[in-house]
């Protein structure tokens, strides 16, 4: 083989890794833009994620603090005055709660669930005592 024919290999081999080269950075610049869409996407799903975790309790969790902190309050009334029969006005009046209609409905609801569990009885029409 003489120095032109050794030129010339080489010359050859220089274009085939050149070509290659360009191949691999055409593919890089592919990968490049598609894993920046798709990290772009991904910040969008865990955003979409942390919202739906923020607006909906998952199923399961206690009642929002607010709630359960009034059912204390109320099942606290009923245990500290076991032998009082309660209306719901007279317990919002002893536990300082507001005594709109919409909050005393509130609290009828609660004490509906409270009969219903079996920790209160209802010996008259709106009236709650503590289940002995």
């Amino acid at each position: 083989m003489n120095s032109t024919e050794l030129l010339a290999a080489l010359q050859t081999q220089q274009d085939e890794a050149t070509t290659r080269a360009g191949e691999l950075r055409d593919r890089i610049e592919h990968l490049t833009a598609a894993l920046t869409e798709t990290e772009a996407r991904l910040a969008e799903l865990a955003t979409a994620r942390k919202v739906i975790t923020e607006l909906a309790p998952a199923a399961g969790e206690p009642d929002p603090p607010e709630q359960a902190t009034a059912y204390q309050a109320i099942v606290n009334a009923f245990n500290q005055h076991p032998d009082q029969t309660f209306r719901v006005r007279e317990l919002h009046e002893l536990l300082g709660m507001p005594t709109d209609d919409p909050a005393i409905n509130v609290t009828r609801s609660r004490l509906g669930r409270l009969t219903r569990q079996g920790f209160l009885t209802q010996p008259g029409r709106g009236r709650y005592k503590k289940r002995t």
